[in-house]
């Protein structure tokens, strides 16, 4: 991430610049404004490092320049405040820091009602625009509405996103029915991948969410998925292996009468009729 040239101070400029100060939380939006990807942490470590490496390499470039060159006393205050602002930077911002920092200015952004928002994806931070105005920037780009995914791909998406890696038969066991569709579509929407394959009978293909499953819910992590309190992944694995069993229905399951090896009816005394 390369820094910006900025041109020379000049009048009514300078007032604003004496007033200049550190401000880490400007400083990540200025950076997440100028791009359209996403800018992690080490992104802003690394910045902050250049930016003290570029102060000592111009003051030892001053030191080295001659006399005859050193700037007029009227600058001199402005070369104060420059080595005042250089001062207020530290030397190494911990990832605690930033994201505390990002979370006051998202939280600042949100009160304020901004058009923009803070999205906080596993590859690091990234300004879009507010579900409130996306209207509007789809409009001066012509671009469809976006597609809502219908109850049946939400469905097999919650499934995947809660039981990954999971198959196709795990799937449809605890939906009932077939996930043919729907799964299609969360592949093409590369919201899930193919894993790898289950070490199980026919090696059938497991599927999983992707880094785009993150982004497109807004988590960081899997680990900030909401807590399901109906049934816990053991629960849902016996019901799936009761749900998936074979399970032979004799004559005693179907209420009737037993029979014996010599094929004659056996019934119970309790049944016949009283004399």
């Amino acid at each position: 991430m390369d820094f910006v040239v900025h041109p020379p101070i000049r009048q009514p400029e300078f007032k604003t610049f004496l007033s200049m100060e550190f401000n880490l939380k400007k400083i990540i939006k200025a950076l997440l404004l100028s791009t359209s990807e996403a800018v992690s942490i080490k992104d802003i470590q690394k910045v902050v490092q250049r930016y003290h490496a570029q102060a000592v390499h111009e003051k030892s470039e001053e030191g080295a320049t001659p006399a005859t060159d050193a700037p007029a006393p009227a600058e001199a205050p402005v070369q104060e405040v420059i080595q005042d602002i250089i001062n207020q930077v530290p030397t190494l911002l911990t990832a605690t820091q930033i994201r505390e920092a990002v979370d006051i200015l998202e939280a600042e952004m949100r009160d304020s009602n901004d058009s923009a928002r803070i999205l906080q994806g596993p590859e690091g931070f990234r300004l879009v625009i507010s579900p409130a105005y996306a209207d509007w920037v789809r409009l001066l780009r012509g671009e469809p509405r976006p597609q809502r995914l219908s109850p049946a791909s939400l469905e097999t998406l919650s499934i995947i996103a809660y039981r990954q890696p999971v198959t196709r038969p795990e799937m449809e066991a605890i939906r009932g029915v077939s996930v043919d569709s729907a799964l299609n579509r969360l592949l093409e929407l590369e919201l899930v991948s193919i894993t790898g394959r289950a070490d199980l009978p026919g090696r059938p293909i497991q599927y999983g969410t992707t880094d785009k499953f993150l982004d497109f819910t807004g988590l960081r992590s899997l680990g900030e998925l909401p807590a399901s309190d109906v049934l816990s992944p053991a629960q849902i694995s016996e019901w799936i292996t009761r749900a998936t069993t074979p399970v032979t229905v004799g004559d005693a399951e179907m209420g009737l009468p037993l029979e014996d090896n010599s094929g004659s009816v056996n019934i119970d005394s309790d049944s016949s009729p009283s004399s």
